[in-house]
């Protein structure tokens, strides 16, 4: 049963889960800090042009570290993404388990998958890497464009469309909708349903989207940050 507040009839979220909220709170930040580093990089660091794949891995030949920071950060933040999307539900289920129990199980269900096939935004993806060891090393013109070839093929299905990332996106929208119902406030409940929506749409015209996507990566780590903060404060 939920736990209720003395002289209240109102619900609030189960005590017992407090080591959890305090985790998801933590994870919250990281999964911030997982997004904000590779971003700082994109700006501070010059990004491959785009000439297709012989451009691409010549680019990661010469800044491999800057890339495998940015493809590790991105790949990544699923972790934390786990421990939040199992922390938040718990602490929305005294308010309406169904959304509670259906965000939640897209929520891992997603990151789940975006681990098993190292879904990332932009072409970030780790057989390029190799892709680009062999580029390098290779002493014909046949075998540099074969490799090109293969490299291209990587970055088109990486900036496809991503099913991990729109089951992301659900799971926020639908764990937003039961934070209408309280326990967050109602500003934050609809920066999450706004959050959800655009990712759903994002994600699937992802080669469409344009400033859209910016925009969802803009809420994403905001949503997260106050989500964080709230389970922070429910730790106690």
């Amino acid at each position: 049963m939920p736990a209720r507040k003395k002289g209240s009839e109102v619900p609030v979220p189960d005590p017992s889960w407090k080591g959890l909220y305090a985790a998801g709170s933590l994870s919250a930040l990281v999964f911030v800090i997982l997004v904000i580093v590779p971003l700082a990089l994109v700006f501070a660091v010059p990004q491959p042009s785009a000439g297709g794949g012989a451009a691409l891995l010549g680019y990661i030949a010469s800044n491999k570290v800057v890339y495998l920071v940015e493809l590790i950060c991105f790949v990544g933040l699923s972790v934390p993404a786990l421990v939040v999307f199992l922390a938040l539900p718990l602490a929305l289920k005294h308010l309406d388990r169904t959304p509670a129990a259906l965000g939640a199980l897209l929520g891992i269900s997603s990151e789940v998958i975006a681990l098993a096939v190292g879904s990332s935004p932009q072409s970030l993806h780790g057989g390029l890497v190799l892709l680009s060891d062999r580029f390098a090393a290779a002493g014909t013109e046949a075998q540099r464009v074969a490799f090109s070839t293969a490299a291209e093929g990587l970055m088109a299905s990486t900036n496809a469309v991503s099913w991990a990332g729109i089951l992301t996106a659900a799971g926020i929208l639908v764990l937003s909708l039961a934070m209408r119902k309280g326990l967050f406030h109602k500003a934050v409940a609809w920066i999450g349903i706004a959050t959800g929506a655009l990712g759903i749409v994002s994600e699937a015209l992802r080669p469409l989207a344009g400033m859209g996507y910016i925009v969802y990566g803009l809420l994403l780590p905001a949503w997260f940050v106050l989500v964080g903060l709230k389970l922070f404060a429910l730790r106690r």
